[in-house]
């Protein structure tokens, strides 16, 4: 069953899924709940940090800086065509029939300087953003994304 924005709480949609990703391996679907993405390899680890999100945007920037990047390298379990960088904290957005809350900015990772050695300060705000699960569901591959309005 696949829940329908209601008009009075989401506006149209902001972008759609392009890559799921369970600990870095393609899928087609996903199931969240509560604790996180079901069977990846932070699932229960911390809320807050549960589900990473990031933009195609980061892969383009890292390309126009000659460094190539297989989608799912930074870590994300979420790829999208939209810029949530600057969304803020405690904003919602529903992806299928999931509900996520941005929780923070992805911090600096160190381990991608095995990609490359300029690729963390480069990312340093636009790797992605940390979700907590608000409502459990299936998210799939072009599923469209709705910002939900406070």
């Amino acid at each position: 069953m696949s829940y329908r924005p209601e008009k009075n709480s989401i506006r149209d949609s902001i972008g759609e899924v392009l890559e799921l990703f369970i600990s870095k391996k393609s899928v087609d679907k996903m199931l969240l709940d509560k604790k996180g993405v079901i069977n990846d390899k932070f699932y229960a680890k911390d809320i807050n940090r549960s589900v990473l999100i990031s933009s195609i945007d980061s892969y383009k920037l890292a390309q126009d800086r000659d460094i190539e990047l297989d989608y799912g390298q930074l870590g994300e379990n979420i790829l999208i065509d939209y810029n949530p960088y600057r969304l803020k904290s405690g904003a919602r957005i529903q992806i299928g029939e999931a509900i996520l809350e941005i929780s923070q900015n992805c911090t600096l990772c160190k381990s991608l300087t095995k990609i490359d050695n300029k690729l963390p300060k480069l990312l340093k705000d636009d790797r992605g953003i940390f979700a907590k699960v608000i409502k459990a569901g299936e998210i799939k591959k072009r599923d469209k994304i709705y910002l939900i309005k406070n």
